[in-house]
């Protein structure tokens, strides 16, 4: 009972938390600013969006630096400077530089009354011009059609001020929210010609703390294409009308870059000011998903309590009733199997390192959640995401040699040095080889997105030096500590399998057992996959929370009712089918991303067609992995519950 009570103590540790809201904590501190001081605007790379219409499509999973030279963007003095990322913001295509604009805080004096009016914009303290030139750039044809093809494509510019992305200002049709959708647009092609922008009002929303103290709170811009002359003159009017830019792919182009930046006081404080940026639309949606999975999960709970303490008592109180009889009759149902359900499965070494890397997927998954609901990976900090997950990945490795080793001696396994080696391996491995085939497709397409040589070697060191080590360590423990054991004897001859129904054969049961967990779970799915391929902002944490721990509740329970039919229709053979009908669901999410692709996405490259499907491979990979190891181990410890309470001679 010791070792049962140890697994189920796991599994349950490996369920991800569950709460019903979530709040964040700023992820760093408040920046003052006084009259003067320089505001760093930052540029980002430039990355496709949708427009925002119903039936728009994204045309582009590939990101292209800011400076990339075919742009012909403005550059500071001195060449562009990276600036400092975090692991996360890199592996998800962030490469921020400094930029040439030149915004500073100037205080204008009224002179009637002699009091501070509302900060405005000006350039090296020239008076009260509110309209400047940038530069001038002469863009080739060959330029021109790169550009042209990036704008039909609706890539967007990413700027960044004090931490806030720049954004355009949006209403949401179905509730009338005002927010703000971080990005803009670099060209408009809304009548069949694409049309550059090249001037920006720039809108600086600040909050006054204290007298002279002020603060960025929102950062929105307003892009337009402004034709005609481009020589730089002394009169410029950004307000002038003018025909849109078109940029010539038959001739040089000249392009002048102009802005104009607005100070606006806002009555949001620092603490909140991502709260426009964080927008869910249509929250109904998610409560109605929310709300149909529970029911969902409280059927197929009292399913389950029906047969384990109706059913399954009294087969039980049947069974040990015929023992203590004195009449001779033969055995029937799940019990007929009991000298075969404990039978070493074929491939148990991959079985245990598939449970062991899918506990450990799951510990990763779960802690993370933690650390979102508690409000520690604010927006702030770009990335921070991508970075809990994989420094999380790399501290679990312990957890993942744990599980592996013990089921491995538990299901017979005897070379434990091998199974030590493959559980470290393997999946890292495969992911490597993965992304790294999508490195070579998105270097050859001149993306920026690709991950950086030291970025992959530190991923490596964190492998090899932190979770290799941990994985080894944990295999040990579980070495030492032994398989589980069992409540009853294996026979020496197997027994004959009768023909099982159609609904029980493998790939049946793991596509019927798969929808109800992909049913708790797509709608989430949806806004996941918009904030992972179309740069929409995510932070609905609280009811991703809920959705997992659903899932999760989904998963164990679905797979325990396959698997007692299974035992009752005499298949014996449970142990790779838990776990083919507890990662049931991650069929149904390659279906869907599928679909998503047919219904949101209009890839025309072959390196985006690569990166959605190898991104997809991997989330479905993932999936598979965790929820196979839940409904394994609450299969497992069903069943070794079940023969533990019949009396066998």
């Amino acid at each position: 009972m010791k070792e049962c009570h140890s697994f189920l103590l796991g599994s349950i540790l490996l369920l991800p938390v569950v709460s019903v809201s979530a709040f964040y904590l700023p992820g760093t501190a408040p920046r003052n600013f006084e009259k003067g001081e320089q505001v760093d605007l930052f540029v980002n790379a430039l990355t496709p969006m949708l427009t925002g219409k119903d039936e728009s499509k994204l045309k582009s999973l590939i990101n292209y630096d800011y400076y990339n030279p075919a742009f012909k963007f403005c550059q500071p003095e001195g060449g562009p400077k990276s600036q400092p990322e975090s692991l996360g913001s890199i592996l998800f295509g962030d490469r921020i530089f400094n930029s040439p604009y030149d915004v500073r805080i100037i205080m204008l004096e009224h002179k009637s009354l002699g009091l501070s009016t509302t900060p405005v914009l000006d350039q090296n303290a020239r008076g009260q011009r509110t309209c400047h030139t940038l530069c001038t750039k002469q863009v080739s044809p060959q330029d021109a059609k790169f550009i042209n093809d990036r704008i039909r494509e609706d890539y967007s510019l990413n700027w960044l001020i004090d931490g806030l992305p720049a954004a355009e200002m949006k209403k949401d049709l179905k509730t009338g929210d005002i927010f703000y959708d971080m990005g803009f647009n670099l060209g408009d092609d809304d009548n069949e010609i694409p049309y550059l922008n090249n001037h920006y009002d720039i809108v600086l929303r600040y909050h006054e703390r204290d007298p002279g103290i002020y603060r960025v709170v929102g950062v929105l811009v307003w892009p337009s294409s402004r034709g005609g002359p481009q020589e730089d003159t002394d009169g410029l009017d950004c307000d002038a009308k003018v025909q849109p830019l078109l940029l010539s792919e038959t001739q040089t182009t000249t392009v002048r870059y102009t802005y104009r930046v607005t100070w606006d006081e806002s009555d949001t404080p620092w603490a909140t000011r991502w709260d426009n940026y964080l927008h869910i639309f249509d929250p109904r949606i998610h409560w109605f998903s929310i709300v149909n999975s529970i029911v969902i999960v409280v059927f197929l709970c009292v399913m389950v309590a029906v047969i384990l303490m109706r059913t399954v008592s009294r087969d039980i109180s049947r069974y040990n009733a015929i023992d203590l009889s004195e009449d001779v009759q033969e055995d029937w149902g799940w019990k007929l199997v009991h000298g075969e359900v404990f039978r070493t499965p074929r491939f148990p070494m991959l079985l245990a390192v598939m449970v062991g890397n899918g506990a450990q997927l799951c510990a990763m998954c779960s802690v993370t959640l933690v650390f979102a609901l508690l409000g520690f990976l604010s927006p702030s900090n770009r990335g921070s995401l991508a970075t809990v997950m994989i420094v999380c990945w790399s501290f679990f490795g312990g957890i993942g040699g744990y599980y592996s080793s013990r089921v491995y001696a538990s299901l017979g396994g005897v070379d434990r040095r091998k199974n030590a080696f493959v559980t470290a391996t393997v999946l890292p491995t495969l992911v490597f080889i993965v992304i790294f085939l999508l490195d070579f497709f998105l270097l050859i397409a001149g993306s920026s997105g690709a991950v950086p040589f030291t970025t992959m070697l530190l991923i490596v060191l964190l492998w090899f030096g932190i979770s290799a080590p941990l994985s080894a360590i944990g295999s040990y423990l579980g070495s030492r500590q032994g398989g589980v054991s069992h409540p009853v004897r294996v026979n020496q001859i197997p027994r004959q399998i009768p023909p099982t129904p159609r609904y029980l054969h493998p790939w049946a049961s793991t596509l019927l057992a798969g929808i109800l967990p992909f049913g708790a779970a797509f709608v989430e799915l949806y806004f996941i996959m918009s904030s992972l391929f179309a740069s929409r902002a995510y932070y609905a944490f609280g009811f991703l929370a809920l959705t997992a721990g659903v899932v999760a509740l989904t998963t164990g329970t679905v797979t325990i009712l396959f698997t007692y039919f299974n035992l009752c229709a005499e298949e014996y053979r449970w142990h790779w089918r838990a776990f083919m009908t507890g990662g049931g669901s991650a069929f149904w999410i390659l279906l869907y991303g599928l679909f998503y692709w047919a219904s949101r996405l209009s890839l025309d490259s072959f390196t985006s067609f690569a990166v959605y499907l190898g991104y997809l491979f991997l989330i479905c990979l993932f999936d598979f992995l965790i929820t196979g190891t839940i409904g394994f181990l609450a299969s497992y410890w069903v069943v070794r519950r079940l023969y533990s309470a019949i009396r066998v001679d």
